[in-house]
């Protein structure tokens, strides 16, 4: 069995033309900023190797691709819901809104949407949703790759701002050292006011 075969299973999917969109997010996680989203219909005719969920690559990795995925797809969209978003609506229906403006941002429109997960994001184009879809189909993991280079960009200029918060290195989620920043610096404009751990800061103030 070749390394692409055992990389991509067989996927079974309801459609077989061209305008198959892959769809993926990442930071439902963070206790700070937007959870962004990434929709991408790659072009059968400019392959890229080295696709795979963006978690398993490394930074420069995954902006390499990010570059390629770019300059080859036949369309792609990088949208998100801001964290003012996540606290109105909650995590989960922030995440599909952000999935559904970057469907919605594609051009040429997508036909067909394979969306990482267990559920489809409500949009009105058909689809089926696909766990660990980011390692089965080469449209999710390309769309998981933009929307980390994104995201991790996003806390990048973030900890510019708020170097004592180290958010390049934890990128927002919940680790000792953001924990112990919230508590000594208290929270940010950018942080997710619903979330537990800024909710209990708040509570403080």
């Amino acid at each position: 069995m070749s390394s692409r075969t055992a990389q991509w299973p067989p996927l079974e999917i309801a459609y077989q033309g061209d305008r198959l969109a892959g769809i993926d997010e990442v930071g439902r996680g963070p206790l700070v900023g937007s959870v962004v989203a990434a929709a991408v219909i790659l072009n059968p005719s400019k392959p890229i190797d080295g696709l795979t969920d963006s978690k398993k690559l490394t930074a420069r990795k995954r902006e390499a691709l990010d570059g390629e995925i770019r300059q080859k797809a036949l369309a792609y969209c990088v949208a998100e819901a801001s964290a003012a978003e996540v606290d109105a609506l909650n995590i989960y229906h922030a995440t599909h809104l952000a999935m559904r403006r970057a469907i919605d941002g594609l051009t040429p429109a997508a036909e067909y949407l394979l969306v990482d997960g267990n559920r489809l994001p409500g949009h009105t184009l058909p689809g089926q949703a696909v766990v660990k879809g980011d390692l089965r189909h080469r449209a999710i993991a390309a769309a998981s790759i933009l929307a980390k280079v994104a995201r991790d960009a996003q806390m990048v200029a973030l900890d510019q701002r708020h170097p004592e918060y180290g958010f390049a290195r934890h990128k927002g989620y919940p680790t000792t050292a953001h924990l112990a920043a919230l508590e000594a610096h208290g929270p940010l404009p950018e942080h997710r006011q619903s979330f537990a751990p800024v909710k209990r800061q708040l509570a403080l103030l």
